[in-house]
Parts: structure tokens; sequence; C-alpha cells
């Protein structure tokens, strides 16, 4: 079942300026502007956890984190949905830890293609509720490829919770879900959210600028 409450941020809506804000000195001028505050995305996952929580109920779950990009995410939605379990007498979820690496991006375009890392022990899946956590769903091409590979493992249930979704023209409707915030198509990073491995250490998401762009892109060497 796709739950479909999102936060949705406007096209035109212009972020906050990065004097309000703290982010790492030699990020400063690699930054267009914060489109979501570090405060407004913990809430927002506090509210995904529970959402989680009431959907799976007393059943366990297997947390499948999609890295690099979804490490915090993940992190930060399993610590919530732990605590649920503390307080939440009557109902727990056993909750179990896997992770998988996929590589669709270079530079700020997606190549098309899938390259899944690691994956070595996903027929433990089969029979599993499985939730996969996910920073971004971009046209959606890459999860619905990832979806149909854990399928192959019969798992019992795969539900996907993406903190992101990005309005793309060339989207393929896929809706995770949970979803956190629906966001302009601009090229973000942030929250363990990278540019060729880097701004991973920002609390913040924030908008990339060209200079950004330009000092962090990935030179290819002739005949590669």
């Amino acid at each position: 079942m796709v739950n479909s409450q999102c936060i949705e941020i406007p096209d035109g809506h212009k972020g906050y300026s990065l004097s309000n804000f703290c982010v790492p000195k030699h990020y400063e001028e690699d930054l267009e502007n914060i489109m979501i505050p570090s405060g407004l995305i913990q809430d927002r996952i506090e509210r995904l956890a529970r959402d989680i929580f009431q959907d799976v109920k007393d059943e366990p779950l297997t947390a499948l984190c999609v890295l690099k990009g979804g490490y915090r995410f993940c992190t930060d939605l399993l610590d919530k949905i732990t605590t649920l379990n503390r307080s939440h007498g009557s109902v727990s979820v056993p909750v179990n830890v896997d992770f998988i690496r996929l590589k669709s991006y270079e530079n700020d375009e997606s190549t098309g293609e899938i390259h899944v890392v690691g994956g070595d022990n996903l027929s433990s899946l089969q029979g599993q509720n499985v939730l996969v956590v996910e920073d971004i769903i971009d046209t959606g091409r890459t999860m619905q490829k990832l979806l149909g590979i854990l399928w192959k493992y019969n798992p019992k249930t795969i539900r996907v919770a993406s903190l992101l979704v990005k309005r793309r023209t060339e989207s393929t409707g896929y809706r995770p879900n949970f979803c956190g915030f629906e966001i302009p198509d601009k090229f973000v990073v942030g929250y363990a959210l990278d540019y060729n491995e880097y701004f991973r250490d920002l609390n913040h998401i924030c908008v990339i600028n060209e200079n950004g762009k330009h000092k962090y892109a990935v030179t290819k060497q002739n005949g590669s």
C-alpha cells in the first residue's frame, strides 16, 4: 500500500540563505541555497517512522539500506522506530538490517544503468517483510530495477521508504510507499546525498551551484 502523504516543495521555492544556517566553510561557495533544513528533515523522519511502525505492527522487518546515500536516513529512521518499540508496550517491531549499494550516477546525470555492489546475502530475504530505505527517487527506473531483483528472492512483502522524490518529466510515475519530501527537479546534496562523493558531510539538504559542479566534476580521460 502506498502512503500518499508527502511534503511537496513547490518549483518556485527559493530555499533558505546559507547565512541563516551553519554549513561547512569548505562548501560555502558551492551551494545555491538550503532546500530542507536539518531540523525539518528530522521531524519528517519521525513521522515516517510512526507511519511505518503502524503499518508493520508486530511483524518482523528487514530494513535494506541502499548505500551510500541512504545511510543517514536509514540510521535516523531505524533509531526512531526502535524508540517507538520502547514506548509502545502492546506493539513492537523486530528489526534486522542489511545493506546494498547501487551506482547509477556520474556527475549530475543518471547513466541509465544500475550497478549492484554486494547483495551476497539477499537470499536471506526469502519470506521476510522488506523495507527498502533509499535517499532519493529520481526517474524511478533505478528503484523499479532494484525491486525486480529483490522479488526474485521471494520476500513476503516489499515496502519502499524514500526521503526524497524528485519531480521530473522523465519520471516513470513510480511512487514509494513512504515519502518524506517531493522536490523540484534540482540536483541536491547533503544529508549523505553526494555529488561524486562530496557533500555527504552536510546536515542540510542543499542545491549545488555551478561552481560546485565544476569543482567536483569527474574528469574523464580520453578513451575511457
